[in-house]
């Protein structure tokens, strides 16, 4: 039987039932009906069963596409309080938004850079005079990718974090979903680092502590099913060799809503965790 394809820890883990292998942990709990999870890696001989490297995988579950963003609601909370926990407490942080823009099911990382509240660049007496004293120093950046650039992102943030020597890099990234339900309903935060574009099959040099030399925290939501798995959920069955379903992304046709509120989602929760001074209606209105 062909393997499902998933960028999800909690699917894959999901996997091996109620009872996972030695070395993988799986924690449920629920707050405020909303459900998260918790996937921890501990061995390398764990990692190669489940197909993650070593490291802690969260999952928080959104509302329903049809329900906005509450920037106070407790999803929004939920994440930015993972995240808070995946960093360093102190340093500049900087926020990568992976992908491609022109790709709507891309789209996710630079279009939640793009909210992003920077401040590295504000100073300390212009901050005192405006009431915004205590900011954490942040920085935002869409690397594009090859095809745009010539260059990859792991090549390009090497470059900024050699000048800027931020403490961490958030990175944001499409991901891919065995479930059609988990499409846009889903964030999962992991502290192992992420390979641009694998969740649309074109997977690059990853970004982690080891490639980058720092913490790389990965933040995504899946945008994306791949053909086979698709296919495979509907039927029952396996795709045959060489079938182009193998070779496809499916995306639904709501993907601009669930990628535009997808973005307002994430950026709400980064900016909560970087700046808890501010409040989410503070926040919102410096980025706005």
């Amino acid at each position: 039987m062909q393997q499902s394809r998933t960028d999800l820890a909690v699917e894959a883990a999901a996997a091996f039932g109620p009872n996972p292998p030695s070395g993988i942990q799986v924690e449920r709990m629920e707050e405020e009906g909303v459900e998260v999870t918790r996937v921890t890696v501990h061995t390398p001989q764990a990692a190669r069963r489940l197909g993650r490297a070593p490291g802690h995988y969260v999952t928080v579950e959104l509302p329903a596409i049809s329900q906005p963003v509450d920037p106070a609601g407790t999803a929004t909370r939920l994440v930015a309080r993972e995240l808070t926990g995946l960093l360093p407490r102190r340093g500049m942080v900087l926020v990568a938004g992976l992908g491609n823009q022109q790709i709507t099911p891309d789209a996710l990382g630079p279009l939640t850079c793009r909210q992003i509240l920077v401040t590295r660049h504000i100073p300390a007496q212009l901050a005192c005079q405006t009431g915004l004293t205590g900011l954490r120093p942040v920085a935002a950046l869409a690397p594009g990718v090859l095809g745009q650039t010539g260059m990859e992102a792991w090549e390009v943030l090497q470059w900024v974090i050699r000048e800027l020597r931020p403490a961490a890099v958030v990175a944001v990234d499409a991901l891919a979903a065995q479930s059609l339900d988990r499409l846009g309903t889903t964030v999962q935060l992991c502290d192992s680092g992420i390979s641009p574009g694998s969740g649309v099959l074109n997977a690059r040099r990853e970004l982690s502590q080891q490639t980058l030399g720092i913490p790389v925290v990965a933040v995504g939501i899946p945008t994306v099913v791949d053909g086979a798995t698709l296919a495979r959920e509907l039927s029952g069955r396996d795709c045959r060799e060489g079938s182009p379903a193998c070779t496809m992304m499916v995306t639904p046709r709501e993907i601009d809503a669930i990628v535009t509120r997808g973005a307002k989602c994430l950026s709400l929760a980064i900016n909560q965790a970087l700046q808890p001074r501010l409040s989410p209606e503070e926040l919102q209105f410096l980025v706005s």
